[in-house]
C-alpha cells in the first residue's frame, strides 16, 4: 500500500513498472535467504535470542537488502533520491511480504492487533529501513560521484556505509521494542510517511532547480558548437591544445561526440520536464541511431582519446544516468 502511495506521487514517474517488481523480486529472494543464513549463523554463534533478534540479524538483513541499491547506484541506475526512496521501499516490500507469511503460519493468537504490529508494523519497518539506506546512499553518491570511479573503493564504501549504519540502527531500534509494540506500530505509520513526503518534496524542488540550469548550459553550448563559436570558449581552446596529441580526424570525432551527448542530454530533460507536465512524450527513432554513431564514435576516439576529453563532459551520476534512461526508451 505504502509503495503504491510512493510510486503514485511521483512527480516525474521515472521508476519503470518492471523495475520495481524485479526490486520486490529481489527483496523476496534475499528473505528467503536470510531464513537459511540466519539459522545456520545463530546455530554457530552462541548469543542469547534477545542478542541475535536486536543486533544479529538486523545486520545480515539489511546488508543483503543494501546490495541491490548499491548496484543501482554503481550501475548508474537512479536518477534522484525519489528513485532510490521507491526502489529501497520496494526492496523492503518483497523481503516483508516472505516475512509476514512466514509469521502468519505461525501466528495462533487471534487478537488483530498481533497480526497489526506484526503484519503493518514489521512490513513498515522492513521497507523504510531499506528507503534509508537508498535516500542516503544517493545524496552522498550525488556528492562525491566526481571521485567513485576507478580505485577509490575506500570512498565507496564510506559513500555506502552511513546508509547502511542507518538502516541497520533503524531495524534494530524496532526490534527492541523500547515502547509498546503497538505505539511503535503507529508511530512508524504517522513519521515514516512524513518523512519521506519531506524527501519527496525537497528531491523534486532540487530536481527542478537542476533542470533549469543544466538545460541553459546544455543549449548554449550546443549553440556554440551548431555555429561555430566554440573556439571562442575555453572549452575551444582545450580542443585546440588536444592537437598536439591527437589527430585532427579524432580531435572532429571528440567534438562530434560532445555534441551528441548534449543533443541526448537536453532530450532527456525535455522528457523528465513533459512527465511532471503530465504529458507522455512520444518515441524517437532517431534516438537508437544517436546511440549507435555515439558508440562507433567512442570506439573511434579510444580509450586515451576518452581519457582525454573527460574533464569537458565533467559527466556526474546524474548525467550518466539521464543516457541510461533515454536509451530504455
Amino acid at each position: 500500500m505504502f509503495l503504491v502511495v510512493l510510486i503514485a506521487i511521483d512527480s516525474f514517474k521515472l521508476v519503470r513498472f518492471v523495475s520495481v517488481l524485479s526490486a520486490i523480486l529481489y527483496g523476496t529472494i534475499v528473505a528467503v535467504a536470510c531464513l537459511w543464513i540466519n539459522t545456520g549463523l545463530l546455530s554457530i554463534v552462541d548469543v542469547s535470542r534477545d542478542v541475535a533478534t536486536n543486533y544479529v540479524v538486523p545486520s545480515v538483513e539489511e546488508a543483503l537488502k543494501a546490495v541491490f541499491i548499491v548496484y543501482l547506484v554503481r550501475r548508474k541506475r537512479l536518477g534522484f533520491m525519489v528513485d532510490a526512496t521507491i526502489f529501497g521501499f520496494a526492496v523492503g516490500t518483497g523481503f516483508a511480504i516472505v516475512e509476514n507469511v512466514w509469521y502468519f503460519r505461525d501466528l495462533t493468537d487471534p487478537d488483530p492487533r498481533v497480526w497489526l504490529v506484526r503484519g503493518f508494523g514489521t512490513a513498515v519497518m522492513h521497507g523504510g529501513a531499506s528507503a534509508i539506506m537508498g535516500m542516503v546512499s544517493k545524496q552522498l553518491s550525488d556528492r562525491f560521484s566526481s571521485k567513485l570511479t576507478g580505485i577509490h573503493s575506500v570512498l565507496c564504501v564510506l559513500v555506502f556505509l552511513p546508509g547502511y549504519l542507518a538502516a541497520y540502527v533503524f531495524h534494530s531500534a524496532y526490534n527492541h521494542f523500547y515502547i509498546s509494540p503497538y505505539h511503535v506500530t503507529i508511530l512508524l505509520l504517522v513519521i515514516l510517511p512524513l518523512i519521506v513526503f519531506v524527501v519527496f518534496r525537497a528531491s523534486e524542488r532540487a530536481t527542478r532547480r537542476w533542470l533549469g540550469v543544466r538545460f541553459d548550459t546544455d543549449q548554449e553550448l550546443l549553440e556554440m558548437i551548431q555555429t561555430g563559436r566554440v573556439s571562442e570558449s575555453r572549452m575551444g581552446e582545450y580542443f585546440q591544445s588536444l592537437q598536439t596529441r591527437f589527430s585532427g580526424e579524432v580531435v572532429v570525432d571528440m567534438l562530434c561526440m560532445l555534441r551528441l551527448h548534449l543533443e541526448l542530454s537536453i532530450r532527456a530533460k525535455g522528457i523528465l520536464l513533459m512527465r511532471e507536465a503530465g504529458f507522455k512524450p512520444p518515441p524517437e527513432a532517431e534516438i537508437e541511431e544517436k546511440f549507435k554513431e555515439l558508440k562507433y564514435l567512442e570506439k573511434s576516439i579510444g580509450k586515451t582519446g576518452l581519457l582525454a576529453v573527460a574533464p569537458i563532459f565533467n559527466m556526474s551520476d546524474r548525467d550518466l544516468w539521464q543516457l541510461y534512461m533515454l536509451g530504455k526508451k
